[in-house]
């Protein structure tokens, strides 16, 4: 992409600032590479005084352990349940076993935040989840919301 490195104080800063203007939450988008970095980028900003929600905005094909280190530090979870059928996941994404991934990540996720709570229209903590609605049913959109509720 066209992104850039920056240092981890550099991070925070930028965190920081987001907040100063008046952001409503710090959303980190596609992050699962670079967590450890962030995690230890939130810790200097956390005690430079950042408070407001950490979203950490995904696909939904996220290792267990990935999650379990993120356990206490985001406060939403927003991932993408793209397919309920591992052969379109794989064919369409090169998302192998997708279904069979995504599920326990998505159970995790919701035991570390919960469901989600909206004060004033702002989301605050909790578990917010995507599905794309695909053509001929590619997506298994039926399947996909029995497994949400």
């Amino acid at each position: 992409g066209m992104g850039r490195e920056v240092a981890l104080e550099e991070l925070a800063r930028m965190m920081l600032r987001l907040q100063n203007l008046g952001c409503h939450n710090i959303n980190f988008v596609t992050p699962t590479p670079w967590v450890p970095q962030i995690v230890r980028a939130l810790s200097i900003a956390q005690e430079k005084g950042l408070n407001i929600p950490l979203v950490y905005n995904c696909g939904g094909y996220e290792a267990i352990e990935t999650l379990r280190l993120l356990d206490g530090i985001v406060d939403i979870y927003m991932p993408d349940i793209k397919y309920a059928d591992n052969e379109y996941a794989e064919k369409y994404s090169s998302a192998p076993k997708y279904w069979d991934i995504m599920r326990p990540g998505l159970k995790e996720m919701h035991s570390q935040v919960g469901d989600l709570v909206v004060e004033n229209g702002i989301a605050k903590k909790g578990l917010l989840i995507r599905h794309l609605v695909l053509p001929n049913n590619i997506a298994g959109s039926k399947k996909c919301f029995e497994f949400i509720s």
